[in-house]
């Protein structure tokens, strides 16, 4: 059992742990020059997740667009959803692999976007995609934990992130066939959940891509170097069989060969 699958246990809980202050106040700098300030037009154009094939597009984007958002309601919510699930989780896994997770998240998501509304002129914005990856994990490290819908309903986690992946499909799949006008980026929220999926499956069997690849070029070495040893001693018996015939004809004459040690000396002669 590793910090992935273990149960809740409380202790040495931090209510604003480093990571997600960090985050949180970055969003809100952000957040103030893009809307306070001159430089609001040129961030929003810079730092938006725009369709790949527009001239606006940027490399960085896949990771800027999580600071931006479209709104007061929209960067509350999610910051307040990052806090509630995300803290937590970052005392589970420690500040850096949960800063690790968030961005592997929500780049992730940006990318599953990007391919899923292919096509489309708007942009993206908003750190929804890795706060459903937090989301995704809260459920997976705790499904049984109630949370409380609307402050008054208890539901399990895994009942509760399981309804959500549902809505968002459900609406993402309508955005796209119908051509509906929403304005929320379901495939980034499923992209989130999708990629935090994955991520949390293989940390639970301590997958470690570098790890593998270690683990693949050393197991390639040694082979080579046990191939190459082989040729090596094949080599040296070789010529202690060549040295042993030779100094058996010196002695007894070419006729005194066996079959095969005849066959030996042809080939040897050969190379």
């Amino acid at each position: 059992m590793n910090q992935y699958s273990q149960p809740y246990r409380p202790g040495g809980f931090q209510l604003m742990p480093p990571a997600i202050k960090a985050i949180i106040i970055a969003n809100i700098a952000i957040f103030l020059l893009q809307y306070f300030t001159p430089l609001g037009n040129f961030i929003f154009i810079q730092g938006a997740l725009w369709p790949a094939a527009s001239e606006n597009f940027r490399i960085w984007q896949p990771f800027t667009y999580m600071f931006m958002h479209g709104g007061t309601t929209h960067i509350f919510f999610n910051m307040f959803a990052l806090w509630m699930f995300g803290a937590e989780i970052e005392n589970y896994w420690g500040t850096k692999e949960f800063i690790w997770y968030y961005f592997v998240c929500g780049v992730g998501a940006a990318i599953i976007n990007l391919v899923a509304t292919s096509g489309t002129l708007y942009p993206t914005v908003g750190a929804s995609g890795a706060v459903y990856g937090i989301l995704l994990a809260f459920g997976m490290m705790f499904p049984g934990r109630y949370i409380f819908l609307y402050f008054l309903f208890p539901i399990k986690a895994k009942y509760f992130i399981a309804g959500f992946a549902l809505i968002e499909f459900m609406s993402g799949l309508g955005s796209r066939t119908m051509g509906s006008g929403s304005n929320i980026a379901h495939f980034a929220h499923l992209g989130g959940m999708l990629i935090g999926f994955i991520y949390i499956t293989l940390k639970r069997r301590d997958f470690n891509p570098l790890e593998q690849v270690n683990k693949l070029f050393e197991g390639t070495k040694k082979r080579g170097a046990v191939i190459h040893s082989i040729k090596q001693d094949g080599g040296r018996v070789q010529e202690e069989e060549i040295d042993r015939i030779l100094d058996k004809i010196s002695r007894s004459g070419y006729s005194s060969l066996s079959k095969s040690e005849r066959e030996t000396l042809l080939k040897a002669g050969k190379k």
